[in-house]
């Protein structure tokens, strides 16, 4: 082959070799463009605390803007990562410090110089062999624990074996400057009051004007780490401490009230009770307290004669659980006559959540006050039932109150048979039933019905049986009138004679 030939096919497949591997290689070529370099580094520089400029990658992954952060915001970025992160720019003499992330995510060092008024802050960024991929699975669940940490509104921090802060979240580092009024210290805790043996509640005071906040602490152990949770329970601690004054100012009031009170929850079991039912039931304050059952507490009860005994014993446990039933409906009530005289009203009535009330009341001087009214009455009926006179009083309204005997057989009329009150009215068309027609009866439900100073004033009624009677009418106290009427037999009886009469 001669020499030109030799070099004219070395040219084409030089130049077919260049032109294939442009083909093959365009994306490697065109992959890094011009402001998006992979391993541009994060660096920030400050003037006096400003942030007066940043690369592109540092304004992406912080979120800063030259003129508007400062050094504050930068490091409350970095600080959960950094925990040893200066609070301020280095300012004055010319100066560098490095430190090292408290785990083993990148960019995992940085470098902070300064010179008089200038502060540069670097972070390295990783180049990785395969930028295509992009963030992968790992970085995206960082980023949203970051922002889960970042955003929680409770106190979150870790300590390592010997008891060193070595990682919180904002909140913690707010928390910690409003009590101390200072950043972070990792050689000190938080929360001083005793030991961290959690779940326990700690207090809290930032002012010494106001209340303390209450938090209640919650650990994990991992490792060497003691991760700790702090949450704010102060609506559950004012909660609490207004039910303990809702209680004690229930127990107060119930110390001051004669009616003996048992309280009894939905086990069964007695959870309240006062004084009163000591004094009632002759129960020991010690046996109350040890909140007994139902049964057993009807069981002393018994034992201590402060109940009537049961007429068959076998069947006593089954009339208790008879009593506890209709209690819990609310239908229970009865009177208990004890031994000794005494009387007891007790009554069973339904409370929420299951719980169940006995209230017993002695009614003693009730009963007994009762029963003299009630003899006495029946006393004054039957000493006015012998008279011979027929006497019959109305109340103010017109109501027909009392009458005796004498005048049920006079007139016969039984006011007590009777469905509804009698009226005078009523009375009246019974008189006029048996009685001829007189003028009198008008000026009798007058009498009666206008309450106005009334005299004594007395008229004759002519019975059909030819008998004439005198109808006396007598003002009494609280404006009643006794009406009197008086047998022919007995109208010169020196009895009925009245002073002042004034004839019809």
């Amino acid at each position: 082959m001669a020499l030109p030939d030799f070099f004219l096919i070395l040219s084409v497949a030089v130049a077919t070799a260049v032109f294939a591997m442009w083909c093959i290689t365009p994306s490697k070529i065109a992959f890094i463009q011009p402001g998006q370099d992979a391993s541009e580094a994060i660096t920030l520089l400050f003037q006096d605390g400003v942030l007066h400029h940043a690369t592109d990658a540092a304004l992406n992954k912080l979120a800063l803007e030259p003129g508007t952060h400062v050094w504050d915001d930068m490091r409350n970025s970095l600080l959960s990562r950094f925990p040893d992160f200066p609070d301020r720019a280095g300012a004055g003499q010319l100066g560098s410090i490095t430190m090292q992330a408290a785990d083993d995510m990148a960019p995992g060092e940085v470098n902070i110089r300064w010179r008089g008024p200038l502060c540069w802050v670097t972070m390295e960024q990783q180049v990785t062999q395969n930028n295509d991929r992009g963030k992968d699975g790992q970085c995206i669940e960082l980023e949203n624990l970051r922002r889960a940490s970042a955003s929680s509104p409770n106190p979150v921090w870790q300590e390592n074996a010997s008891g060193k802060v070595c990682w919180y979240n904002q909140a913690y580092a707010g928390l910690f400057q409003l009590t101390n009024g200072r950043p972070v210290d990792p050689n000190k805790r938080l929360f001083t009051q005793g030991d961290y043996d959690a779940p326990k509640r700690v207090s809290l005071q930032a002012n010494p004007d106001e209340k303390p906040d209450w938090y209640e602490l919650s650990m994990v152990r991992r490792d060497d780490l003691t991760i700790y949770h702090a949450t704010c329970i102060n609506a559950v601690v004012a909660a609490e401490e207004a039910q303990r004054n809702f209680v004690q100012t229930l127990a107060k009031t119930f110390a001051q009230i004669s009616i003996g009170l048992a309280i009894f929850d939905k086990n069964g079991q007695l959870k309240l009770f006062n004084p009163a039912l000591v004094d009632l039931t002759g129960l020991s304050a010690q046996f109350l307290s040890a909140r007994p059952t139902l049964l057993s507490f009807f069981d002393q009860l018994r034992e201590n004669r402060r109940m009537p005994e049961p007429k068959n014993y076998l069947n006593w446990r089954q009339e208790i659980a008879d009593v506890i039933a209709a209690a819990t409906d609310g239908r229970y009530q009865e009177t208990w006559s004890l031994e000794s005289g005494q009387t007891y009203c007790v009554r069973g009535r339904p409370h929420p959540d299951g719980a169940t009330a006995f209230l017993i009341e002695d009614i003693s001087a009730e009963v007994t006050l009762t029963r003299n009214f009630r003899a006495e009455l029946e006393l004054g009926q039957s000493i006015l039932d012998t008279l011979d006179d027929g006497l019959a009083v109305f109340s103010a309204s017109g109501i027909l109150t009392f009458s005796n005997t004498t005048y049920s057989n006079l007139w016969q009329q039984d006011p007590e048979a009777a469905f509804a009150d009698v009226t005078i009215a009523d009375a009246i068309s019974v008189w006029k039933e048996k009685s001829n027609s007189c003028s009198s009866w008008g000026k009798i439900e007058r009498f009666i019905l206008e309450n106005h100073i009334r005299k004594p004033w007395e008229t004759s009624i002519f019975m059909k049986d030819e008998q004439t009677l005198k109808c006396q009418l007598l003002p009494i106290a609280s404006g009643a009138v006794l009406v009197r009427f008086v047998l022919p037999k007995n109208i010169n009886s020196p009895s009925v004679k009245l002073e002042s009469l004034v004839t019809d």
